[in-house]
């Protein structure tokens, strides 16, 4: 799986002992548990899909709350929460939210063929539950990025492996629940992939269809949610807001001038990606940071974009660390990921108002990593098919499972 003159690939494929996973479970449990004692219908971002699902079953309409942006298909998928008791939502949210994360780390790690057991397995999850930071807002808001955040990389292991109908199945379910991984149609595009790219795009269409008709306002997405994205200005929503379109007029550059400066980086990005997927190198990196790449080219031009986006495309390359070629051994790519860092003041951007700032800087300094990478450093990893000595077996053994 890897080759390279350190040997760091094979320090991180070998069994993590018993204090690790120990060390593990007690960060784990003491988020989990945190988030159930200080939030309220699973969380804030959970808690406006849930009063959609309510407010459709007392008869009215979900789309009466301009901050559910939807499609009619999540409004059903929320009903059953909507019928459980708040204190139940209060524990079962958080806690479906991690292991949700803890499955797609999962997902990731096979995918690049690292065993479950190793130390890799272990310092990820560990590292991103203790030091990123939106890993806890994630779960604190119940936000249902979450399930983005377990679909991308449980499709791209089912690709991988050579299934990409299901792979694309699994897409347009993620899509039919948040629209998220749209932009991952591209991927099956450029794989050429029409079956699979045909479910991307009827799956979430035919389940909001048929969800629309049991809405009291059935074009309520079309006729209120689309015009609110491209339109409206909340100014709630944009203190959050981590794309340049949003970040660059509230330092005095025009909104026009900020969008079109968006939407080329996005252009840039989308170019890089497809170099990336054309590109040398073992095929589980190439559809990884083929992926982020798209991804993170949608996050800069999307409104909204918010910091836990990234944590769709972050394990898909944490776990590709013991590749020699892998983009997560560029400096870059770990100063992005600086201003994440828990307990660390940044002065003057503390507050709400300017958290936005922070997220900026990560999401444009690692979009820039990866497309800077896809384009002069993916070269690196043609000669990185085989495993580090003392890891062979256990990667051979990931690969069997």
């Amino acid at each position: 799986m890897v080759t390279g003159k350190s040997d760091i690939s094979g320090w991180l494929v070998r069994p993590a002992g018993a204090g690790w996973w120990a060390g593990l479970v007690a960060v784990l449990g003491a988020l989990t548990t945190h988030a159930v004692l200080v939030t309220s219908d699973g969380g804030m971002d959970n808690g406006i899909v849930v009063d959609a699902a309510r407010t459709w079953l007392d008869g009215g309409s979900p789309y009466d709350d301009a901050h559910f942006l939807y499609f009619p298909s999540a409004v059903v998928a929320a009903a059953p929460q909507a019928l459980l008791p708040r204190s139940v939502l209060d524990v079962l949210v958080p806690v479906a939210v991690v292991v949700a994360l803890a499955l797609g780390w999962v997902c990731a790690l096979l995918l690049h063929r690292v065993p479950l057991h190793s130390r890799l397995a272990v310092l990820g999850l560990l590292g991103l539950a203790a030091g990123f930071a939106p890993f806890a807002q994630l779960v604190r808001l119940g936000n249902w990025t979450v399930t983005a955040a377990l679909a991308l990389p449980l499709c791209l292991l089912l690709a991988n492996r050579g299934r990409w109908l299901a792979a694309g199945a699994v897409i347009g379910v993620a899509v039919a629940l948040k629209p998220l991984l749209a932009p991952m149609a591209l991927l099956f595009l450029f794989a050429r992939r029409w079956g699979a790219l045909a479910l991307v795009v009827l799956v979430p269409a035919v389940a909001s269809v048929a969800a629309a008709f049991f809405l009291p306002d059935p074009t309520g997405f079309l006729t209120r949610t689309l015009p609110f994205l491209f339109t409206a200005d909340d100014a709630f929503l944009r203190l959050y807001e981590a794309g340049p379109a949003a970040v660059l007029p509230r330092l005095g550059v025009p909104q026009a001038l900020a969008t079109a400066l968006a939407v080329a980086a996005a252009a840039v990005g989308v170019g890089c990606a497809y170099r990336r997927w054309r590109g040398p190198g073992p095929e589980p990196l190439r559809l990884a940071e083929t992926s982020a790449g798209l991804m993170l080219s949608a996050f800069l031009v999307s409104r909204p974009s918010y910091n836990h986006y990234l944590l769709v495309v972050l394990p898909l390359l944490l776990a590709g660390l013991p590749y020699a070629g892998s983009v997560t051994r560029r400096p870059w790519f770990w100063l992005a990921l600086v201003p994440q860092l828990p307990g660390v003041t940044w002065p003057w951007l503390e507050s709400g108002k300017r958290r936005a700032f922070r997220d900026a800087v990560t999401l444009c300094a690692l979009a820039g990593t990866v497309a800077s990478h896809a384009v002069r450093g993916a070269r690196g990893t043609e000669d990185t098919g085989r495993a580090p000595e003392g890891g062979r077996a256990a990667v051979r053994g990931a690969v069997r499972s």
